[in-house]
């Protein structure tokens, strides 16, 4: 019986994860640029709508390739689906790979015996990364379900991504919002990695701030009654 504890992924699929993390992070990139193409290109651009559509799908297949051998090398079965949530969010909707931003900077830092940002800069840097991401691929996704729709107030592009930028904000002002279905479900999706997001910025800033000020308190010479 193995002594490697219940909660410990295999070797190998540790090992695999660290080899495929970063090409996989490029394979990401270029599904959203596939899928950008796709949704702004005008219907008479061609071959490039033909081109950028094969990307989706070849991309695709390779994180669905991923995902199988993951399976299979976890030795769970049916059971990764359930133990590895993120992973199968992932596979279903693509555009949400920014969120496996920090097991992408896990795999860089195996290359160094030590991280090469401390704490505070690491959380603030995946942060802040993501929320790029993820606020780019939210607007392009609700470009594409509202631009169309009756009444839609997300006309253009430029709408999509002030609407974004004022949702991971928390701001709201309310003069872009989605009125489908789907729409929504983007935009209460990105609400909620908004909140999470915008929570782990500031309160590593603070954090940091708080401890930078500690350190300059400590070298200030006492005081003279």
């Amino acid at each position: 019986m193995s002594d490697r504890p219940a909660h410990e992924p295999p070797a190998r699929l540790t090992r695999w994860e660290q080899r495929t993390e970063v090409p996989l992070f490029g394979a990401s990139l270029l599904f959203l640029a596939g899928y950008a193409v796709r949704v702004l290109a005008p219907h008479h651009v061609q071959p490039w709508r033909d081109i950028s559509l094969l990307l989706v799908w070849s991309t695709w297949l390779l994180f669905l390739a991923d995902y199988a051998v993951r399976v299979r090398l976890s030795g769970l079965g049916t059971r990764f689906v359930r133990t590895h949530r993120l992973d199968t969010l992932v596979l279903l909707l693509p555009l949400l790979r920014p969120l496996r931003m920090v097991q992408v900077y896990q795999a860089v830092e195996q290359r160094y015996d030590r991280p090469r940002l401390n704490l505070y800069a690491r959380v603030m840097t995946y942060a802040g990364m993501t929320a790029g991401l993820l606020g780019f691929s939210a607007a392009l996704a609700v470009y594409h379900l509202e631009h169309r729709a009756p009444d839609a107030s997300i006309r253009t592009f430029g709408d999509a991504v002030w609407w974004a930028c004022a949702t991971l904000t928390t701001v709201g002002y309310g003069d872009a919002t989605p009125v489908t279905f789907w729409g929504r479900m983007v935009a209460a999706g990105l609400m909620a990695c908004g909140l999470a997001l915008l929570g782990a910025v500031t309160g590593s800033f603070s954090s940091w701030l708080i401890q930078v000020f500690t350190r300059e308190d400590e070298k200030r010479p006492p005081e003279r009654g």
